[in-house]
């Protein structure tokens, strides 16, 4: 059968090859630690218990019609107050557009700025950057970023890419990483944007930023988070934001997401999800509408949910530096932000207890998930080489008693290899 060019050249989902092979395995009734999904179990995280309020209320006073197809006026309203007084960006309602969570709000705006054979510039691993970029059959301009730099992309690697791009994808804390821009390097970023659009002739399509800020909430420590238009505000004509409540509130599901930036790049990303119909629904966008409001609240949801998903990460993370110090191949870097840990379990060329060789990081991961009951999403399901040993663990459905007993899995699957 014959169909489209897109859809016979889409690349398959690593992430849904794995997921399968562990919902399998838990249906067949083998334990499994499950580190792999973005996402979380709203049993261990459930959001806030005054959006669930405002939510049944909202239905309740039958707000089940069309929501507006920019955003109701009230959200777009409450958003643009929250914004301001959360992270210090002064952007009108009109500068925003709201949709079912980011995906969409990304797709649009890859649609109403990249043209077929553009180039789209983004560094790797990062999620789902080479999708969209193939959704648009732009030009891939790739950075694979290291542990060096905490995987995030540098001005120095992305300096000799810029020239003539369309599109500069930057996620800040990064998925999978849960790694964060310092100050200083995201200053350089956009001195070299800036430098390049300056260079531009009259005519010419300048160079624009996505920023996706999902995570921002969710630093730890003294780490924290930096955006490129209050580090320089001549970027502001350049940067467009992504942002939602999927996860600073637990909030995956409930599918309210924002954009915000440029009225003219807005304005065309409502008028193509206009016809795409990706809006978040009317009862969820009046519930969150009245919810921002309530500065206590969040305000009390986030330290506590903040608190818990570090003593996870933090747990882990030292779980993993103990195992390191005992000699076996494992490695990770400090918790900084979202809800990931990067770590590295290096075991090509070892050899199980019965004889096979791990050939590849492929084998490896097949060896964690039989052996440790361990499951996690190695970096090449987010772009990097086949043969990074790194992956993300996320610690979204972690119940803070399982680290022990994942840890201790690990530990003998490891001690077992020759």
């Amino acid at each position: 059968m014959k169909l489209s060019y897109l859809s016979e050249t889409l690349i398959g989902s690593e992430i849904v090859k794995l997921g399968g092979e562990i919902r399998e395995k838990i249906r067949q009734g083998e334990k499994i630690y499950n580190f792999t999904v973005g996402d979380f179990d709203p049993k261990v995280f459930p959001i806030p218990k005054e959006l669930e309020n405002e939510i049944v209320e909202a239905y309740r006073q039958h707000f089940t019609n069309y929501p507006s197809a920019e955003g109701n006026p009230d959200l777009r309203e409450a958003l643009a107050a929250f914004i301001k007084e959360w992270e210090g960006l002064d952007y009108s309602p009109a500068e925003y557009l709201v949709a079912a969570g980011g995906r969409p709000l990304i797709y649009a705006l890859f649609r109403a700025i990249v043209d077929q054979g553009d180039k789209v510039v983004y560094a790797v691993p990062s999620w789902n950057n080479n999708h969209y970029t193939h959704f648009v059959g732009a030009e891939h301009v790739v950075v694979e970023a290291g542990p060096e730099a905490n995987f995030m992309p540098t001005a120095a690697e992305l300096a000799p890419l810029l020239k003539g791009a369309t599109l500069l994808a930057l996620c800040s804390p990064q998925n999978p990483t849960g790694t964060v821009f310092s100050k200083e390097e995201l200053e350089k970023i956009c001195d070299l944007v800036l430098a390049e659009n300056a260079r531009r002739g009259e005519g010419e399509k300048k160079l624009y930023v996505m920023y996706d800020q999902m995570y921002w909430h969710l630093t730890y420590g003294d780490i924290q988070h930096y955006n490129p238009v209050s580090l320089r505000p001549e970027m502001r004509q350049y940067t467009v934001f992504i942002d939602a409540i999927s996860k600073v509130f637990a909030a995956t599901g409930v599918r309210v997401g924002w954009s915000f930036g440029p009225a003219t790049i807005i304005n065309k990303m409502k008028a193509i999800l206009t016809h795409v119909g990706a809006w978040a629904p009317m009862a969820e966008q009046k519930a969150t509408a009245r919810f921002l409001h309530n500065k206590p609240a969040i305000s009390n949801y986030l330290s506590q949910f903040k608190t818990a998903v570090e003593d996870r990460l933090r747990g882990i993370y030292n779980g993993l530096m103990t195992l390191k110090a005992e000699g076996l191949n494992v490695d990770a870097i400090a918790p900084q932000a979202a809800i990931y840990l990067t770590i590295k379990i290096d075991l090509v060329g070892k050899h199980t207890a019965d004889g096979k060789l791990l050939a590849t990081q492929a084998d490896v991961s097949d060896y964690l998930l039989n052996e440790a009951k361990l499951a996690v999403v190695p970096f090449y399901a987010f772009g990097a080489a086949k043969n990074s040993p790194w992956y993300r663990l996320s610690v979204g459905t972690c119940k803070q008693e399982d680290i022990d007993g994942m840890l201790q899995l690990l530990k003998a699957a490891l001690v077992k290899l020759k």
